[in-house]
């Protein structure tokens, strides 16, 4: 099976920007990319989500992983190619969808809770896993369903997740997250992202020791 690798970063951490619109998209996408948030979903119950998509992947450095979230079927994983987009999150294990993005190239992370869901999703082909709710499994939670998988899956913690709580799964090993409402929220002005992309960067670098 080709699993398509997740791309080296310096943090794997994805910023979600549920909520934002074309209008924002390029401020806020450049304010977190310049504060060193180089990953970013914009999930497709977003106003316009592939119109934000073209715009982020146009302005991105091509080092940078742009695409969506809340992608539920494989039509929508074909409309996200044509946007440019390099990064598939799902809520839910859908293995037609993973697949299909996994031969377009993508970075697949599908949602899962259980290790059926989990190993389901490694099956098809994953890049990585999104352990979500991340608050309710907590890092023992993950570490145990981890245990079954194989080792080259990325596994990210995702839901309750922020700059206040990333030493719990450091500690535990968890390395990658997808951050939302700590990030972005709607109505948030550019200097107001920049400043809690700044801060997340400070606490995940204390939380690995940097």
């Amino acid at each position: 099976m080709n699993r398509i690798p997740f791309p080296t970063m310096k943090r794997p951490l994805i910023a979600i920007l549920r909520g934002i619109t074309p209008e924002e998209t390029e401020g806020v996408v450049g304010a977190l990319i310049e504060n060193g948030l180089t990953a970013i979903e914009i999930p497709l119950n977003s106003p316009e989500a592939f119109k934000s998509i073209e715009i982020a992947v146009k302005m991105a450095p091509a080092d940078c992983l742009i695409g969506a979230g809340t992608v539920l079927t494989t039509e929508a994983v074909d409309s996200l190619h044509s946007a440019g987009g390099k990064l598939l999150v799902t809520p839910n294990v859908e293995p037609d969808v993973i697949i299909r993005a996994r031969d377009y190239g993508m970075v697949t992370m599908p949602g899962v809770f259980t290790p059926t869901e989990a190993l389901s999703a490694a099956r098809a082909g994953a890049t990585g896993l999104k352990f979500f709710p991340a608050s309710v499994l907590g890092p023992a939670g993950i570490t145990a369903i981890r245990a079954i998988l194989p080792p080259e899956l990325v596994i990210a913690a995702v839901g309750g997740v922020s700059d206040k709580n990333f030493a719990e799964y450091t500690k535990a090993g968890i390395l990658a997250f997808g951050l939302g409402t700590s990030i972005y929220k709607p109505g948030m002005s550019v200097a107001e992202v920049a400043e809690r992309a700044k801060t997340t960067i400070y606490a995940y670098d204390a939380a690995l020791g940097g």
